[in-house]
């Protein structure tokens, strides 16, 4: 049979390209069915958005009307779903997507869960194997990064996949804390919750002694008594320091030690010269940090416009440290900051992404010595519009290090002898600048969330001394805004060049969110138009309605919990958060690789020199972008994990204390409770409420009784009796003291939820479980 063109553009030896259900309205005009619309988003996710669908049909006029509605019904049936402004199918993979490999099955093929399983929950990939048979080899326990296709040849999975790249080899490894019992037996008590303690054999121990944290081998399970396992080796002592990050770098598979080779690079490194450079040194640039940062890799710079065709305007300049120039593309150094993605963030450590010979030395904009850097020169109105900007490879020499506070005190006049000498030269200009510009952020109106975060202090050995919420300065505000600044100009820059990038994306929340978020809020008294595309410039309304009132943390919680999570991709989608068409991530190349991609990107796009982005890295970025968005969302359980044990441990002593919570959290299991204090989640069981049947309304985010109609909703202020406390889990489990209250719509809010079980239950009744008393 002759080959045919198939909507996307590939050639098919089958069937037609409009096949059973294509209803024909005259020659050459065709309206796909519904089955032939998700069959081709099936088959064609990276070409799902409308007017791909619309350009693959050839539908034009009121076709595409039609296009719309019968998409929005597709929608509406949850048969599709939105996502990054295309198409898909509910619980869909990308085409290209990370995946954990689990087990096989009873013929030896690898089967796989994607990472994220929060994107697909559920779902099963089978792993081809290669087109040559000397593909990328892979096994039980890897992670992969790989192309998926819906499997249409009955495998039993839903996808199948090609590897193209393995990431770190895994072992069916378990971390746990070795014990020694008083009969002078062996134990492992697993960090991951959950799971049963561990019997360890003498000849297995390998070493380890009491309270030592271990990577263990389970073996095969049994059916009676406790599992056995063998120690693989020990990672540290529970009693030393660091020890509590130590479990979450082990647990989420974060490479913390850097190989011989990628030291051996960095030692070797020399600083750059100024070669394709512009001597930028006397220009006074100022770094602005937290006081304990150790890398300083962005500089700032403002100054009246002298332009008198711009009268009031300022000169911004971004200054970057010049990544590029010492970890080349294909190098040691390279491909180990692409394995790790980015830095990640303990309380008690910081795991980079990169030797500190690079990080904290030859990147390092240190004060008063000469730095490679690439800049961008930014022209402002009196009023904030950008005029225009330009980028520039250059050698500068800061004349400063400055802390957050320290700036500001100077700004607040509280000068002291660094600050005092550049407060009318540097810092004054700097904080002109930044009103200028903060009235046109204003008109943009990001996301304004109040959102206040914690963090914790340690005592010298490693123990939480206590929590604070660090005072949000202008100082802070400052350097945002003008990052952000740069950002959006390196993403407009290589637009205009027609260079390819990684851009950082935030999609719009999803339809089923949205109106999730309408009925809730609905049930507070505040109405939301149905059927219009939201805006932050509507969330900030919704916000502003609320500040002050007693529901103002529940609606900022709600609000929250409906946005997107922010990734990166080589396809533009806008930032819904910051409400830009375009972003990208460019000033922190130290600490993501993200940032120097896009380095790379404008050496090559402005020929700026060496160093630039290569042929066969821009044909990558696809996966690189993939690769580095699941290497944050790893880095953020592992600082989130660290986080709660650490202040389990410092809860362990107060066992039976009261404390003020919010309910940060309401399923249909229980609460979780926010301690504010500490920035730490526990958990209240339902069956732990007292003498009524609770059942979970998900619109209004309660449990409500059945016998008085009062219950608890999310983010209401309650007290606690801490209960008991699991450190290595980093766990909490709690009393409910404050007694329930009553609930908008009362007794009716619990036969709504217990109608919706009904509902989703086929009809059948709800069985009295835990709560019934």
């Amino acid at each position: 049979m002759a080959k045919r063109k198939s909507p996307g553009g590939e050639l098919s030896g089958t069937a037609p390209v409009f096949g059973a259900g294509v209803r024909k309205r005259s020659a050459g005009d065709f309206r796909p069915s519904r089955d032939e619309l998700l069959r081709y988003i099936d088959e064609n996710p990276d070409k799902s958005g409308k007017r791909d669908l619309a350009k693959a049909f050839s539908l034009k006029g009121e076709d595409r009307i039609w296009l719309k509605d019968t998409l929005v019904e597709l929608q509406d049936e949850g048969l599709l779903e939105v996502s990054r402004k295309s198409l898909k199918r509910p619980g869909s993979l990308p085409h290209v997507t990370v995946l954990d490999i689990y087990a096989r099955d009873a013929d030896g093929s690898l089967l796989a869960r994607p990472t994220d399983r929060d994107a697909a929950a559920g779902v099963v990939v089978s792993i081809r194997p290669s087109r040559s048979g000397r593909g990328t080899a892979a096994g039980v326990g890897d992670r992969v990064l790989a192309k998926t296709f819906r499997d249409e040849g009955g495998s039993g999975a839903a996808y199948t996949a090609r590897v193209m790249k393995v990431f770190d080899k895994r072992t069916q490894a378990e971390l746990g804390v070795f014990r020694v019992l008083d009969d002078g037996s062996f134990r492992v008590d697993p960090v991951e919750r959950g799971k049963p303690e561990l019997i360890v054999d003498a000849e297995f121990r390998n070493g380890a002694q009491r309270g030592d944290l271990v990577e263990v081998e389970p073996a095969r399970a049994v059916r009676y008594g406790l599992p056995r396992a063998k120690v693989l080796a020990v990672v540290g002592s529970l009693a030393s320091e660091k020890a509590v990050s130590m479990i979450a770098i082990h647990a989420h598979g974060i490479p913390h030690i850097f190989p011989a080779d990628v030291l051996a690079e960095a030692d070797a490194a020399r600083p750059a010269t100024m070669e394709r450079r512009e001597d930028w040194r006397e220009l006074p640039l100022v770094t602005i940090d937290p006081a304990d940062a150790k890398d300083h890799d962005d500089a700032v710079h403002a100054a009246p416009d002298a332009d008198s065709a711009n009268e009031g305007g300022f000169v911004v300049t971004v200054a970057i440290a010049d990544v590029a120039a010492y970890v080349v593309t294909g190098s040691a150094l390279d491909r180990e900051a692409l394995n790790r993605g980015n830095s990640v963030y303990f309380p008690d450590r910081v795991v980079p992404m990169l030797p500190e010979r690079i990080s904290n030395d030859l990147c390092s904009l240190k004060e008063g010595t000469d730095r490679p850097a690439l800049a961008v020169r930014m022209i402002y109105t009196a009023d904030g519009r950008k005029i225009r900007h330009s980028f520039h490879r250059i050698m500068m020499r800061s004349v400063a290090k400055l802390a957050y506070p320290q700036a500001q005190a100077a700004i607040d006049g509280r000068p002291d002898n660094k600050t005092g000498p550049i407060l009318d030269t540097v810092l004054k200009p700097l904080w002109a600048a930044y009103a200028a510009l903060k009235i046109e952020r204003d008109k943009r109106q990001p996301l304004d969330l109040d959102l206040p975060e914690r963090k914790i202090l340690l005592t010298p050995d490693g123990t939480v001394d206590r929590v604070i919420v660090p005072e949000r300065l202008d100082a802070h505000r400052l350097i945002e805004e003008f990052m952000i600044q740069a950002n959006v100009a390196a993403a407009e820059t290589l637009e205009g060049k027609r260079q390819k990038l990684i851009y950082r994306v935030h999609d719009a929340p999803s339809l089923v969110k949205q109106e999730s978020l309408r009925e809730f809020l609905q049930s507070v008294g505040i109405s939301l138009a149905r059927g219009a595309e939201l805006r932050t410039r509507q969330f900030n309304a919704i916000l502003e309605r609320v500040k002050g009132a007693e529901n103002e943390a529940l609606v900022n919680e709600v609000v929250l919990r409906t946005q997107s999570q922010a990734v990166y991709s080589p396809d533009n989608l806008g930032h819904f958060g910051l409400n830009l068409r375009r972003y990208a991530h460019f000033t922190s190349p130290i600490r993501r690789y993200a940032d120097l991609i896009v380095h790379r990107a404008l050496i090559s796009a402005l020929s700026l020199g060496k160093n630039g982005l290569t042929d066969g890295q821009e044909s990558q970025l696809e996966g690189i972008a993939e690769q580095i968005s699941v290497s944050e969302r790893r880095a953020m359980a592992a600082e989130r994990d660290t986080v709660d044990r650490l202040i389990a441990g410092y809860l362990a002593e107060r066992v039976n204390g009261e404390f003020d919570g919010r309910i940060s959290g309401v399923t249909k299991s229980g609460l979780f409770v926010s301690l504010p204090q500490f920035g730490a989640d526990g958990f209240v069981p339902i069956g732990s409420l007292g003498d009524d049947y609770y059942l979970y309304d998900e619109t209004a985010r309660t449990l409500v009784g059945e016998r008085t109609g009062k219950g608890y909703q999310l983010a209401d202020s309650v007290q606690v009796k801490l209960l008991e406390v699991a450190p290595l889990a980093g766990a909490l489990r709690f009393e409910m003291l404050t007694e329930p209250r009553p609930l908008p719509g009362g007794r009716r809010s619990f036969h709504k939820a217990k109608s919706r079980q009904k509902t989703l239950r086929g009809g059948r009744r709800p069985g009295y479980g835990p709560g019934r008393r």
